[in-house]
């Protein structure tokens, strides 16, 4: 089964594919060199599931690793892997998402996808100006590319509940995933919700709060409660962070290019938190870290983050 690795456990995707609940996530403003090598050592170690995009020049790496995978015996084949990459907004457009999924197959060196993720619900031009984003059309061109094989699920990311419910209601084939800004410090109570009535499973990205990147926040590494709760446990707090999540019933990718930390974001599923545990981090204040103030502007589609959010800030 794709995906399958015997430290990870997966959850069945609508589309009958099953996803591994913790991926290895590539973006990040400080990409190491030897990306593929760490990759690759981080599938040695039981990862299957490998997150890229267009957005991030990493795809390149991801498919040597990928090689280099199968090539070493690391896995028996691609099939053992779980590859998602996502639409930049520059091809969101109903005429360039086919062609950008080709784009994105050649740089990976892959003939299909296991996830294709529109990254976010805007549209730009050549010019990186931000256009009216045609939800319709590129979802339309979407499900061509599942129904043409070369994604074998399609999905979403940074949807609000807002959204997710206007493209469940002219969505042919549903969308299987929405990739969102989800951890203790911002817990996306009304996403996970419209996508759980909507059998939608929720990724999410930055479950340690992006700690260290340009919008990153240190509400979930420097938490008091999560030092509390990890030392009480005798755990990282990353450990309790990423538990937490899994509880949650959602999936997650982590970023680590350290290899101790790779090991032990691992280390989550022989365990559980307890009612006082989870007592304490519900009492973790919210706040959005990815806010998304880029995508805004005075001409464009979104004037305000109540727009581009839906008021869910």
């Amino acid at each position: 089964m794709a995906g399958a690795s015997a430290s990870i456990p997966c959850v069945a995707l609508n589309t009958g594919h099953a996803i591994p609940v913790l991926g290895f996530g590539t973006g990040s403003s400080s990409t190491p060199e030897d990306l593929a090598a760490t990759i690759l050592h981080a599938v040695r170690l039981g990862y299957r599931h490998i997150d890229t995009a267009s957005m991030y020049g990493t795809e390149g790496a991801v498919g040597a690793a990928v090689a280099d995978a199968v090539a070493t015996g690391a896995v028996a084949s691609r099939v053992d892997l779980f590859i998602t990459s996502k639409l930049l907004m520059k091809d969101a457009h109903p005429d360039r998402v086919l062609p950008a999924l080709r784009e994105s197959l050649a740089r990976l060196g892959l003939d299909y996808l296991d996830l294709f993720l529109i990254h976010w619900p805007l549209a730009a031009d050549e010019n990186n100006k931000f256009v009216p984003f045609d939800m319709e059309g590129v979802w339309r061109a979407m499900e061509e590319c599942h129904r043409l094989g070369l994604a074998r699920s399609i999905g979403v990311s940074n949807f609000s509940a807002a959204k997710m419910s206007r493209l469940l209601a002219f969505a042919a084939v549903p969308p299987a995933v929405n990739q969102v800004e989800l951890n203790v410090g911002w817990r996306q109570e009304k996403v996970r919700e419209v996508c759980a009535k909507n059998g939608v499973v929720v990724t999410a990205f930055s479950p340690l709060g992006a700690f260290g990147s340009m919008w990153g926040s240190n509400a979930v590494m420097e938490s008091g409660v999560l030092k509390d709760v990890a030392a009480r446990r005798g755990k990282t707090i990353a450990q309790v962070a990423l538990r937490w999540l899994h509880e949650q019933g959602v999936c997650f990718v982590a970023r680590s290019f350290n290899k101790d930390r790779l090991k032990q974001n691992m280390e989550l599923f022989d365990w559980e938190l307890n009612d006082d545990d989870k007592e304490k981090i519900t009492g973790i204040p919210q706040r959005r870290a990815c806010r998304g103030e880029f995508f805004l502007s005075p001409d464009g589609p979104y004037k305000t983050l109540e727009e581009l959010w839906d008021g869910e800030i």
